[in-house]
């Protein structure tokens, strides 16, 4: 196995939107904020992720929230990471689609998943027994609608029945704009790298490593078609200091208040969390979910992990729980110093 760095490494933003303990309009201004630092910056894109009836996502609608993102930024790339298929109607989800792609003058990168907690689907009356074949069903409408040339749309499977619908939107871009999956099987690598889908995967570097493996071992061989090279995406929580301690004393509290959130949904209805999700901020850094330290330290470890892991993009979550805006802010500038100038 060898291991590289890219060229050029390629560095975007991945949020939960998780509840910071403050009034929640101060925090989406916050977030906003942040957006703009970082599109000055020059990051790539603003992913954010999908949750309902829990702390651990305050963004249950990631299309509104972003497209008021995008009206406050002009090169940053934005999308749902994933937008939860199993709770829209396809038709309804590809209309928002083409109204986010325009809104953001083309600059859409588009996360498609089921989820994967059951007891977020109930709410909305999806059984989990259905929940893949209705997600499979609705991922089928979206991308098919999106083809170039399409006038009409027709389909008709277990869940959804649509005859010879018009179709009075299109993206933005063309032929589609980019799609995304995350996952940690390496199975749906291959699937996404014979669909050209850009994958998101936390973990260990030497888990995700075969991920992209399996990846690239299955890519398909017409770059030439291509823009650009789809993205093998490493999440990593980040938090950068003027020292260790100082680094640290953010956070430590912080990933507390981020796990409580996490936990909610768990704990009220008896679920047990995923084994892989770390106890506590030391096995967050122990398991390389967490990356705290001083500018350099930072910068060593995530250039580390993403070379181990064979990455090709970098998606910092800079902000969750309770740390302060000044915080990501100056995380946001080391990254942009460290890994990205």
């Amino acid at each position: 196995m060898t291991n590289s760095l890219p060229a050029k490494l390629m560095v975007g933003i991945f949020d939960h939107l998780d509840e910071d303990g403050r009034e929640i309009g101060r925090q989406y201004e916050d977030r906003m904020k942040l957006a703009e630092v970082c599109d000055r910056l020059g990051f790539y894109g603003y992913h954010v992720a999908e949750h309902h009836c829990t702390p651990h996502g305050r963004g249950p609608s990631p299309n509104l929230f972003l497209a008021s993102v995008a009206q406050r930024t002009q090169h940053l790339r934005l999308g749902p990471l994933v937008m939860l298929l199993n709770l829209y109607h396809p038709l309804r989800a590809f209309e928002e689609i083409c109204m986010l792609d325009h809104l953001s003058g083309g600059r859409l990168e588009l996360g498609m998943g089921r989820g994967s907690l059951p007891i977020e689907w109930s709410f909305f009356g999806i059984d989990e027994e259905v929940a893949t074949s209705r997600y499979l069903e609705a991922s089928e409408i979206v991308i098919q609608a999106m083809k170039e040339g399409a006038q009409a749309l027709s389909y008709k499977g277990d869940h959804f029945e649509l005859d010879k619908v018009p179709l009075m939107l299109r993206p933005h871009q063309r032929p589609q704009p980019p799609t995304w999956i995350t996952t940690s099987r390496p199975e749906v690598a291959r699937w996404a790298a014979e669909n050209d889908t850009n994958l998101a995967c936390g973990g260990p570097a030497s888990a995700v490593r075969q991920i992209t493996d399996a990846y690239r071992a299955h890519e398909r061989r017409t770059a030439g078609d291509r823009k650009r090279a789809p993205f093998l995406g490493l999440v990593r929580m980040v938090v950068a200091g003027s020292t260790t301690k100082h680094a640290i004393s953010l956070a430590a509290p912080a990933y507390q208040r981020w796990l409580r959130s996490f936990r909610f949904l768990y704990e009220i209805n008896g679920i047990q969390t995923p084994q892989n999700l770390p106890p506590d901020f030391d096995a967050a850094v122990d398991c390389q979910l967490c990356v705290v330290g001083t500018a350099a330290s930072v910068r060593q470890d995530l250039l580390d992990h993403v070379e181990e892991a064979g990455a090709n993009y970098l998606l910092c979550q800079l902000a969750f729980g309770d740390l302060p805006l000044e915080a990501s802010y100056y995380t946001a500038t080391s990254v942009h110093s460290g890994v990205m100038a």
